[in-house]
């Protein structure tokens, strides 16, 4: 069973090509929070893996899927492998230690974690941007391979340290930088709507926190914003910006290039 929490979809497109490596099914931790009747309660079986798959935040892990394991349930679980696959534009610094400490704290025991580069998706920092067409192709080529990796690696138990990526200065983002993400990008932030607004309330259907609702066919934020930037990137008109810093980048939702006809699907 493999638990995926994704804003733009590169960790779901991730967490889908491991579950049909591995034969293994997905939960949505998107769906599961905005779930009002969820109890967070699942049922594994006797050779069922244990996957969490999600972006990583600042160097650190996203406030949503901390606090989707803190409700997890899981029954039967009696040393089932446990592993994880981090979504990164670079590198992770210490997430996995995030990570180990969180699941530790429910009983359960990280034997792997790896990270996937993908292509970048948070605009809302100054020099920070979407990458060009090109790089974008390249990093999601390149994770179908280093996907094939990772599943052997889980596959045959062992945990390969080349396959996890901190990048330099990795205790200086996580312990520093990661904890000032989450204190000062909670709550409400500066998200606004122009005129370009077609009131189709996507953005309202895929904030994972309900932190959105429409008044007068356009998007209200709340004081529940977690800046995952799902709603930014899903406008189909780029209608939402982010203060001003948005106003000239790109926006990136995961696609992937059909091999047999050159389609693009989502």
């Amino acid at each position: 069973m493999i638990f995926y929490f994704s804003a733009t979809g590169n960790s779901k497109w991730v967490a889908e090509q491991l579950a049909d490596i591995l034969g293994e099914n997905t939960v949505s931790v998107n769906e599961e929070l905005r779930n009002s009747k969820s109890n967070y309660t699942y049922s594994l079986s006797d050779d069922e893996r244990i996957g969490f798959v999600f972006p990583v935040h600042s160097w650190g892990v996203p406030s949503l899927m901390l606090r989707f394991i803190k409700r997890l349930k899981l029954n039967n679980y009696n040393g089932h492998q446990v592993f994880s696959v981090c979504t990164c534009g670079d590198d992770a610094g210490y997430t996995n230690k995030i990570l180990e400490d969180a699941l530790k704290g429910k009983g359960l025991k990280l034997e792997s974690c790896h990270t996937v580069q993908m292509p970048n998706t948070y605009i809302v920092f100054p020099f920070f941007d979407v990458d060009d067409k090109a790089v974008e192709r390249q990093k999601v080529e390149s994770a179908k391979y280093r996907i094939r990796k990772i599943s052997k690696a889980i596959v045959d138990g062992m945990e390969d340290k080349s396959l996890y990526v901190k990048g330099s200065m990795a205790a200086l983002k996580t312990s520093l930088i990661y904890p000032l993400f989450k204190k000062y990008t909670f709550g409400q932030n500066p998200f606004r709507v122009s005129d370009a607004c077609l009131h189709c309330g996507l953005c309202e259907k895929t904030c994972p926190t309900s932190n959105i609702r429409m008044e007068d066919g356009k998007p209200v934020w709340g004081n529940q914003c977690v800046q995952c930037l799902a709603c930014i990137h899903h406008c189909p008109v780029r209608a939402i910006e982010y203060g001003k810093i948005t106003e000239k980048k790109g926006r990136y939702v995961f696609k992937e290039m059909d091999e047999k006809n050159g389609d693009v699907t989502i």
